[in-house]
């Protein structure tokens, strides 16, 4: 008979996983309990799913609490109370109201208040009352309230273990130390489950009040279905069969658009899957994710469809992808078959600044009730644990720091005060810690979608419920993934771009064209792809040159290739080698020469994985699909993975494979499948690394404008700008009768954006080109000042940057007018004036200032210097014996090279110690890469941005070129001349 019992999903309060409630709850002989977490209804499905399978009769209910004072208890008669209470919580979330005092009255829900409150009790109220406040009935009129009485036992913790780990929660939570915890902000040490008989034996003096709760949890019945079922939104147009017509009326419209009217395999392929998509029931899943799409390339948005969704031909036909699965031969059945358990999967990338206005659609189109955005848990994290714990010991920073490194050494590790330390650690490892929102999961509900969950208000402002992608799906619902990136926008504003400053349309889509086309596959091969969507990182753009890649085909599997799964496979290198030279191709089996002869035998897709797991290893497709998500992380059932993992091994054996085989087969299959990509996937992102191709080799200035005005990429700003230079741009540093909030491009000119000027406030970088519009080029600093009414440090800053260049005056001259503009105060008055009055003229002395001192300013204000590079401020004159585009030329050779750190990557090896890999700029603008051995790396670490001298040994791997590091120095640059 316990009312009150919380999981881990009390937030930095309860301690129990689900699991371990079940199981403590079993161990006593409970039979029925109701799951009652604080403002939140997270744990509530997977508790009842859980408890039935225990045979325990489940409750729903929710602990409503403010300003951490329990205000009462919600327990659900039945679903529609669920719904009740969930309601209840989610109103007052997503309207930001604070929780009354006072509980409503509900119809399906009762209310328990505090015994010690002082409410006057409605229908379906109760006062619940703990065996520790018996005594209290002895001052009351206990027969005129005995009818209202229930017995209330709280349960938050298992022992008395859990009890010590529940103090160092709620220290964490209220950011206090252990002894500062007032007695109000925890519970109580017999918060937990009694022994068989004890509660009962603590309440036996007043048999009524255990009578009054036996009958009120006898009349509570969680009418959920006893097995999942689909909860997504079941039909489009309002009828299954209306549904099915509208589908392959747009599917074979769609076909035709795609492939003309007479492809016999296109119209068998669409044929077969839509009689699939029929059978499953997913006719509403595909029409609303094309309703979403229409809505969207209505509003002029471009899109990616990505995801396992790729595989299918009518998916293509209704745009959803552009990627084609007869060109590549794709695997439908990897997106959906009969026998797969799992939802299919469609991901829909956005420019990051036009996703939220879908989502707006969605919520608008199937309804505020209906609709939400995923959630999700984060937890407490290793090193983040071991950091909260220490902070609520009271331990210094410098201890805390020492105890986070989790390989100290034996020493370190009998230190009382560490065991302490990891003893809570692994209690609370992995334990929730608090509800998030996923990445962009929408779910579009049949029913209100509070029948489940309760609902927040993140930051984003749309309602999300309390669980995540897990609960989702093991509830019954299949999310919708509407993502966003900052490819996307660099591709949609550089198409503008171009047709604003070149007056030319460019038809982004026409992807089978660019892929045809012998510059953009030139511009691929050799690698300069910086910029580009997903093959601009150091390790892609050498795979790439590895590769000799210069196709559409190649790139689709060096998308997969660069993937960890591959590469720690030890199956990068081989593939490499293979695909310059096929003949050299060595089975490990039969079935791998006929499941895998595209990719010379090498694992490279996730379909491979499920290949394998069916030809070699004799699984069913719902086995394999299983195993391999469970290796990428997305099945959280380890017992079912073991079971899995055993029968891959004894299928195998039974169709008389050699256990060395096996094993082999095995290594590659386990290390491989939890970081790769579906061949779909690696296709749709191809795509659009061929539609940025297009665009930085035929529009090379206004892509990389693009790509600086989204704010997005591997690496740092400044590294953008130097390919716009290389583009044949003139960079101009942001000037106030030039500059908008973002880079501009009249021509070949490029104007630096406001933006990018550190310190300056928003409201400037917004005012200053609107004000320049709406009444003309400031005149000169005065007229200025006075139209924005920008304050003096403003002003300063601006200033500094060289942004007021076009008035004629220098910096110098600035910096002494604006003072005295200013005089003493900060801001000057900003009323209109009837008469303009002229400043007075002064004679100054002749102020010199140097093109150092200006990239000074711009080092400190933009980040980097653009008046010179960072070569030239360099004290020392040398440049390198050998510039980037040489190092072909000189293998095997010790060479020295001077180069700009671009950015660097620390790989641990097999022992251990790490390996670092960099990337730098000659003085020529050209990329390089260096490899740092860890026997070199502690006496020649990276220190740094700035510009390096580096020795050593070049090497060559397949045509590629690179500088295995022996010395290595960051070099001095000239001295400030302001502050000398």
């Amino acid at each position: 008979m316990y009312w009150n019992v919380h999981s881990q999903y009390s937030l930095r309060y309860g301690t129990m996983s689900i699991d371990k409630l079940i199981e403590e709850a079993s161990a006593r002989g409970i039979t029925q309990m109701a799951l009652t977490d604080i403002n939140n209804s997270t744990g509530m499905m997977e508790f009842m799913r859980k408890c039935r399978e225990a045979n325990i009769k489940p409750i729903g209910g929710i602990e409503f609490r403010k300003d951490k004072k329990l205000l009462y208890v919600g327990i659900a008669r039945n679903r529609e109370g669920v719904k009740e209470l969930n309601d209840f919580l989610s109103e007052h979330n997503l309207e930001q109201k604070e929780l009354p005092s006072t509980a409503p009255s509900f119809n399906n829900a009762f209310i328990i208040y505090p015994f010690i409150s002082k409410h006057k009790l409605e229908i379906n109220q109760f006062f619940g009352i703990r065996f520790d406040e018996l005594h209290l009935l002895y001052k009351a009129d206990f027969h005129s309230i005995k009818g209202t009485l229930v017995a209330l036992q709280p349960v938050f913790v298992a022992d008395k273990i859990e009890y010590r780990l529940h103090q160092y929660l709620r220290a964490i939570d209220l950011n206090c130390i252990l002894t500062k915890i007032a007695e109000n902000d925890h519970c109580s040490q017999t918060d937990m489950f009694l022994p068989p008989g004890g509660l009962e034996a603590k309440f036996s003096q007043y048999a009524v009040i255990l009578d009054n709760t036996r009958d009120l949890m006898n009349r509570c019945v969680m009418d959920y279905p006893l097995k999942k079922v689909k909860l997504n939104r079941k039909t489009f147009t309002g009828n299954k069969i209306d549904d099915k017509a509208l589908l392959e009326k747009l599917a074979y419209e769609g076909m035709i658009y795609r492939y003309g009217k007479n492809n016999k395999e296109a119209q068998r392929k669409v044929k077969h899957e839509l009689k699939v998509i029929y059978e499953l029931d997913f006719c509403a899943y595909f029409l609303i994710t094309w309703d979403i799409i229409r809505y969207s390339m209505g509003q002029g948005y471009y899109h990616v469809g990505r995801g396992s969704g790729a595989n299918s031909i009518v998916a293509y036909c209704l745009r959803i992808t552009d990627v084609d699965p007869i060109e590549l031969n794709l695997y439908f059945e990897r997106f959906l078959n009969a026998q797969r358990t799992s939802p299919p999967d469609f991901d829909i990338d956005y420019s990051w600044d036009e996703r939220e206005d879908v989502q707006d659609y969605i919520f608008k189109r199937y309804g505020r009730t209906h609709t939400a955005l995923l959630g999700t848990m984060s937890t407490f994290k290793d090193r983040s644990v071991i950091r909260e714990i220490g902070k609520v010991m009271g331990l210094p920073k410098a201890e805390i720091d020492a105890f986070t490194d989790l390989t100290r050494s034996g020493a370190g590790k009998s230190n009382e005060t560490f065991k302490k330390i990891m003893a809570a650690y692994e209690l609370m490892r992995d334990m929730p810690n608090q509800r998030s929102i996923h990445a962009g999961g929408v779910l579009i509900s049949e029913e209100p979608i509070t029948y489940y969950t309760a609902l927040d208000l993140p930051p984003k402002g749309m309602a999300t419920v309390q669980w995540d992608m897990y609960e989702a799906e093991n509830i019954g619902y299949d999310k919708y993934d509407i993502l966003s990136q900052r490819g996307i926008g660099h591709i949609k504003e550089a198409v503008k771009l171009v047709e604003r400053n070149q007056q030319r349309k460019v038809d982004i889509h026409r992807v089978k064209d660019f892929i045809k086309d012998p510059k953009v596959n030139e511009q691929l091969k050799s690698g300069h792809t910086i910029g580009c969507f997903y093959i601009e990182s150091p390790a892609m753009r050498q795979l790439i040159r590895k590769l000799k890649c210069d196709n559409y085909l190649v790139l689709v599997a060096a998308s997969s290739i660069i993937r960890p799964g591959v590469a720690s496979s030890g199956m990068m290198p081989a593939y490499i080698k293979y695909h310059h030279d096929p003949s050299q191709v060595k089975y490990l089996h039969p079935v791998m020469e006929d499941q895998l002869k595209e990719t010379y035998g090498v694992m490279v897709y996730q379909e491979d994985v499920i290949k394998v797991c069916i030809h070699f290893a004799g699984m069913d497709g719902t086995d394999a699909d299983i195993l391999r998500r469970g290796m990428s992380g997305k099945y959280r059932s380890k017992k079912e993975f073991d079971r899995l993992v055993q029968r891959f091994f004894e299928g195998a054996r039974n169709l008389g494979r050699t256990d060395e085989v096996i094993a082999e087969v095995w290594r590659q299959v386990s290390s491989f499948a939890g970081y790769s990509f579906s061949k779909a996937h690696s296709a749709s992102f191809a795509v659009e690394s061929y539609q940025s191709l297009y665009l930085k080799t035929y529009h090379p200035r206004e892509f990389m404008v693009g790509v600086l005005n989204n704010y997005g990429g591997f690496y740092p700003r400044w590294l953008y700008v130097e390919e716009l230079k290389r583009a044949g741009a003139i960079i101009h540093l942001p000037c106030i009768n030039e500059s908008d909030a973002v880079v501009s491009i009249k021509g070949e000119e490029c104007w630096l954006g406001l933006i990018g000027i550190q310190g300056l406030e928003n409201r400037f970088i917004e005012l200053i080109p609107e004000e320049r519009r709406s009444n003309g080029f400031y005149l000169n600093l005065e007229d200025f000042v006075k139209r924005t009414g920008i304050g003096l440090e403003q002003a300063i800053l601006l200033i500094r940057v060289g942004a007021l260049r076009s008035s004629g005056r220098t910096k110098k001259e600035l910096l002494w007018d604006v003072h005295t503009l200013f005089g003493s105060k900060v801001r000057p008055l900003n009323e209109p004036e009837l008469f303009s009055v002229d400043t007075k003229e002064y004679q100054l002395p002749e102020l010199i200032s140097t093109k150092l001192e200006d990239a000074y300013h711009e080092l400190e204000l933009l980040g980097f210097p653009v008046s010179l590079s960072m070569f030239d401020v360099l004290q020392a004159s040398y440049r390198g014996a050998v510039k980037a585009k040489e190092l072909n030329e000189h293998v095997g050779e010790t060479v020295k090279m001077v180069g700009r750190f671009i950015c660097d990557k620390s790989v641990p090896t097999k022992t251990k110690k790490m390996m670092w890999f960099g990337s730098f700029l000659d003085v020529e603008g050209t990329p390089f890469d260096t490899v740092h051995f860890p026997n070199s790396s502690p006496s020649y670490p990276f220190r740094g941005a700035g510009c390096y001298l580096i020795l050593g040994k070049v090497v060559e791997e397949f045509g590629f070129a690179s500088v295995e590091v022996k010395k290595f120095a960051k070099l001095e640059i000239e001295k400030n001349p302001i502050l000398e």
